[in-house]
């Protein structure tokens, strides 16, 4: 007998979206992007050649005739479960864990220590996208948005992981062509800027009790990393958090002039939708970033 079988994945994402009524919290069942979901009907809409959904704004509507093929396929899901289930099989499914953060901290300060995670837990597979969009502006549904805060936002809980501090950083070559013996010899020098961060240098100009102080050039660069790796190549005195300069500064690839004034900075804190705050995988990797945090508290940097 031959049988007819659409894509079992695509398949899978409809009868999640049409049950839930919300491709939003069909990607957080399923622990996927809100795009795979949509991606996977789309599939399914051309393999049978008819439409699933009608789109209204951020709504989607099941058609009619997907409402009656849906009442037929739900219950078989529900089946192969039970099925499942009587066999002793477990009914936990791989999945990734991803996580969305900004490029800087995922750099410089993530990726240096997610090996530590990797070998407490191989088994998990860990997926990092990078941005600095909002939390709410977040297109796609992600187990974990690491971001700035400690702030609130509707829907979700947050927890803090990592307090840091923002004080001058450059490399020590160019510490010995142009030594640095007070704040004010910092007239002589470039400062590193990045265009989203107008404020840091002025405040912390402010803070050491020089706000009027005019450095020799300004160069100024779009993303924070960039700025960072300017600092490193000997390009002039960045403004460096703490927390991601610390592996530089212990490699001798940065060096700190001044370890005072430091200008505060805001702590980084994971945020988790209300959905998946019980999730267990999602707990474990929170976790694990709050003693790495510990950690580096701990180490006094």
């Amino acid at each position: 007998m031959n049988r007819t079988f659409p894509p079992l994945n695509a398949l899978r994402a409809f009868e999640a979206a049409g049950r839930l009524g919300s491709f939003k919290e069909a990607a957080a069942e399923l622990h996927v992007t809100h795009g795979a979901v949509s991606q996977q009907v789309r599939v399914l809409e051309e393999w049978l050649g008819a439409p699933l959904f009608e789109r209204h704004n951020r709504r989607v509507v099941l058609t009619p005739a997907a409402k009656t093929y849906l009442a037929e396929v739900g219950p078989l899901f529900e089946q192969l479960s039970q099925a499942t289930a009587r066999y002793g099989l477990s009914e936990a499914v791989f999945r990734p864990l991803t996580v969305n953060a900004p490029a800087t901290f995922v750099l410089r300060w993530l990726v240096p220590r997610l090996e530590h995670f990797r070998t407490e837990h191989p088994d998990v597979e860990v997926r990092v996208e990078t941005s600095n969009e909002p939390v709410e502006a977040l297109k796609d549904s992600y187990d974990i948005v690491i971001r700035g805060g400690p702030d609130t936002f509707y829907g979700y809980s947050m927890r803090p992981f990592l307090s840091e501090e923002r004080l001058p950083v450059c490399s020590p070559a160019l510490l010995q062509r142009l030594p640095l013996r007070t704040p004010e010899d910092l007239e002589r020098h470039t400062l590193l800027h990045t265009s989203s961060l107008p404020r840091v240098w002025p405040d912390w100009l402010a803070k050491a009790g020089m706000p009027l102080l005019r450095p020799a050039a300004v160069l100024t660069f779009d993303h924070f990393y960039l700025t960072l790796q300017a600092a490193v190549d000997g390009m002039g005195i960045a403004m460096g958090p703490t927390a991601l300069v610390s592996d530089d500064l212990a490699a001798g690839r940065l060096v700190a002039p001044f370890d005072w004034p430091r200008l505060p900075s805001r702590s980084y804190c994971t945020y988790v939708a209300d959905a998946k705050s019980a999730d267990d995988l999602i707990l474990l990797f929170c976790s694990w970033l709050e003693r790495e945090g510990d950690a580096f508290a701990g180490a006094g940097r």
